[in-house]
């Protein structure tokens, strides 16, 4: 319903919502909705319809209610919206054209949640037909929506098909008439279909191919600051790694200038705090203790580990936004490591086991990250998940912000609750990487998403 222009996040835009008020005691969130929205036609689904209200009751019944109906039907994880079910207290639609957000308590975060891409609005009146055909998966399989592009296919692990949408309510959004995601994880093989023009937009390039793209005369390289994070998280469950001590002694002994230089090519900024620059509420003031592997040795010793110790170091097998070569970061880590007497064993696995084993807490030391997606600091505190570390002035520091809708004052909420971070150390923050996506010099109208997406609305291509 609300939307974030690409390339300015500093405010939230009306969508499917034009307007919007908030109550006094700010619990009763009212939407008025844009009128005459179609949703897509496909072969699968005719709607007899406009969008209205009844769609923004299903799509937020389905994310908050386990028990509603097309839930029970078709069983899913909503990980973004995780606690959804407890902030809302009911969704109500006064008229066809009203829907009306009842909290629990102040949520101060809640319009940025409302805006994430994982917040579209589906068809209540598709999943309706799924039902009666008893084919509730097809609901992801086979989606309906409202956005400018129109899904047509899926070859697994090959390709992604869309149709420019003729109706959709921003005609001049819909410059393409096709719109096909080649899915190729190999960043060497992305580099050369741009050298060789079989496409025309890419993303996360290797930090060494970028010198070479920017000579490609049909190529531009795009770049901005970015809204991510590459960290080393400590299993707080693990001992030794519930000690401050330890935990200050791994993080002093990195050297994160070298890793950057090394692994992001210098196209990175240090990481200091558990949220980047860029995002409001980002305490300036924070400082990296210095590296000092004596000092570091010291507090081993002071731990009762003198003579150091052997743990798990996880690490990915395959590049991410926020790490362009996971196994080289770790290998560097390792190194500095050896070098206060902690034997470091890298372990990792294909990329969605090692994700199913971090979420359950089986790591040591891992090497994970966080893209935003959304301008507010209340998402930057999730960072915390995978050090398994629970702060009780930290966590009612994150409560009050939560619930505090003065900006100034949700600020200097965070800025404490990131000093307590720092003093408490459940993690490394190693880098604040810088953004690439690389286009044909024929692509008009494009943008680099401040968040995570690669948005095509408003992008033609000229012939």
């Amino acid at each position: 319903m609300l939307e974030y222009k690409p390339e300015n996040p500093a405010s939230i835009e009306p969508g499917l919502a034009e307007r919007w008020e908030i109550s006094e005691d700010g619990r009763i969130v009212t939407f008025h909705l844009r009128r005459g929205v179609k949703f897509h036609t496909t072969p699968w689904f005719k709607p007899t319809r406009d969008f209205n209200a009844e769609d923004v009751i299903f799509t937020f019944e389905r994310l908050h209610n386990p028990d509603m109906p097309f839930r029970k039907a078709h069983p899913t994880e909503f990980p973004h919206f995780q606690g959804l079910e407890r902030i809302i207290s009911k969704i109500e639609a006064p008229d066809l054209y009203t829907a009306r957000f009842t909290l629990n308590s102040i949520h101060a975060p809640f319009l940025s949640v409302l805006a994430v891409d994982a917040a579209s609005i589906v068809s209540a009146e598709y999943a309706q037909q799924l039902l009666k055909e008893g084919k509730p998966s097809e609901f992801n399989q086979k989606p309906v929506g409202t956005g400018p592009f129109i899904f047509r296919k899926y070859d697994k692990d090959s390709t992604i098909v869309f149709d420019g949408n003729l109706e959709y309510w921003k005609p001049e959004d819909v410059r393409l008439s096709r719109l096909i995601f080649a899915i190729t994880p190999d960043a060497a093989v992305r580099a050369q279909k741009l050298i060789k023009n079989e496409c025309q937009v890419s993303v996360v390039p290797r930090p060494s191919d970028i010198v070479t793209l920017r000579k490609v005369p049909h190529l531009q390289v795009l770049s901005r600051s970015g809204f991510s994070m590459g960290y080393l998280a400590y299993n707080m469950a693990h001992q030794p790694l519930d000690d401050v001590r330890v935990r200050r002694a791994l993080d002093m002994a990195i050297d994160k200038k070298a890793i950057i230089d090394v692994v992001f090519g210098g196209r990175a900024q240090r990481a200091v705090s558990l949220m980047p620059p860029m995002q409001w509420s980002y305490d300036k003031t924070l400082r990296d203790t210095p590296r000092d592997l004596k000092q570091a040795k010291k507090l081993l010793a002071q731990a009762g580990y003198p003579n150091g110790f052997t743990l798990a170091l996880w690490t990915m097998s395959a590049q991410r936004p926020y790490n362009p070569d996971p196994r080289l970061m770790a290998q560097m880590i390792q190194v500095d490591w050896k070098k206060i007497g902690v034997k470091a064993k890298i372990v990792t696995y294909e990329l969605a086991e090692y994700l199913r084993r971090v979420h359950k807490g089986e790591h040591d030391a891992v090497l994970i990250g966080w893209v935003g997606e959304r301008n507010d600091p209340d998402e930057w505190l999730e960072t915390v998940r995978f050090s398994h570390w629970r702060n009780k002035v930290f966590d009612d520091l994150c409560r009050k912000a939560r619930r505090t809708i003065d900006t100034a004052k949700r600020t200097q909420l965070y800025l404490e609750a990131q000093k307590v971070f720092k003093r408490e150390q459940p993690f490394t923050p190693i880098a604040y990487p810088n953004k690439y996506q690389i286009i044909n010099r024929r692509v008009t109208g494009f943008k680099i998403n401040f968040f995570d997406p690669t948005i095509f609305s408003g992008v033609g291509l000229v012939e």
